[in-house]
């Protein structure tokens, strides 16, 4: 395998190590706006990782872990014949990805759009919840804690932004920091406040499960949060967030009977994005996504599969047992 990883902050830097457990790579690229972050990864991962300045031209995949926009990037990564992993989290970002289904299907190449936490693992946990009922009627998602500065400066933006949910069948948009929830994460994590925001997880969910009535994604947040959410970010984001955590909950039905499932993971957010971009890199190399193009993990990753090789990687997911979203 030939792999690139674009982006050597602490998403991309899991993800290259990650990729050398997860089978044989012959060639680990690392590609970096800053040399010498580059160069100080590749030293701690030895052989076969090198540094690069431009994008090789062949490649397997392409996992892109830097700060967005990743789409052209993605475009120049489909012409030299590489799968895409992405990141990406801002929803314009998710949007012109996707727009890349056509493109990646002649390609016959995958474009893994949301491959990180959240979007991404809150992806899988909703299509593995989802297997429980024959008809799915709501998903609805809840997130707190960034990985690195980049994610917390998108973090700072979506609270400020205008949340997208999916609402009754039709697109509807409420004001970011608004619709305040008290969420139940897993221990030692527990209750946080969360609010609507400009996130992606809608755009993702929607597609992999047609005739869902309603999805939405929620924020965890301080009042200081949400209080400066339209101002510059007030202070420097941490090198790597500490711990955070993700919510899903599945309602549906099976055959006359209604149902809800609640699954959750409490891991350091840039582990565990780094742990499921590898994961999905390593399996579009083998072939093993359900199709080619461009979608989210909830429409291409076996989910089973998928969960037991994260666990195994350390990132385990936990099922919700107290009472259902009010």
């Amino acid at each position: 395998m030939r792999a690139v990883v674009v982006g050597a902050g602490a998403v991309g830097a899991r993800a290259a190590r990650q990729l050398l457990f997860l089978g044989p790579v012959d060639d680990l690229a690392v590609l970096d706006s800053d040399p010498k972050r580059a160069a100080a990864v590749v030293a701690s991962l030895g052989s076969p990782s090198l540094v690069v300045t431009a994008l090789p031209p062949r490649a397997d995949v392409v996992v892109l872990a830097s700060p967005g926009p990743h789409l052209d990037l993605a475009r120049k990564a489909l012409e030299i014949g590489a799968s895409v992993i992405s990141v990406a989290d801002a929803e314009p970002d998710v949007e012109g990805l996707l727009g890349l289904d056509a493109v990646a299907r002649e390609a016959g190449r995958y474009v893994v759009v949301g491959a990180g936490f959240s979007p991404g693992l809150s992806c899988v946990l909703a299509a593995h919840a989802a297997r429980s009922f024959e008809r799915v009627d709501e998903v609805h998602v809840a997130k707190m804690g960034t990985g690195g500065p980049a994610c917390a400066a998108q973090h700072h933006r979506a609270l400020a932004g205008p949340a997208n949910r999916w609402h009754d069948g039709a697109w509807d948009r409420t004001p970011g920091a608004s619709g305040r929830e008290l969420v139940w994460f897993p221990d030692p994590v527990g209750g946080v406040d969360c609010y609507r925001a400009a996130l992606s997880d809608p755009l993702l969910l929607v597609p992999a499960f047609p005739g869902v009535g309603r999805v939405s994604a929620r924020l965890g947040a301080s009042r200081r949060d949400r209080l400066t959410a339209r101002l510059p970010m007030l202070r420097r984001p941490h090198p790597e967030g500490v711990l955070g955590a993700i919510r899903v909950e599945v309602r549906g039905s099976q055959g006359v009977a209604t149902d809800h499932r609640v699954l959750g993971v409490v891991d350091r957010p840039a582990v565990a994005a780094g742990v499921v971009a590898a994961v999905a890199a390593r399996w579009a190399v083998d072939g093993r996504l359900t199709r080619t193009g461009a979608a989210g993990l909830a429409t291409l990753a076996e989910t089973g599969p998928f969960l037991t090789l994260l666990a195994e990687r350390g990132v385990k997911a936990a099922v919700f047992e107290g009472a259902g979203r009010a």
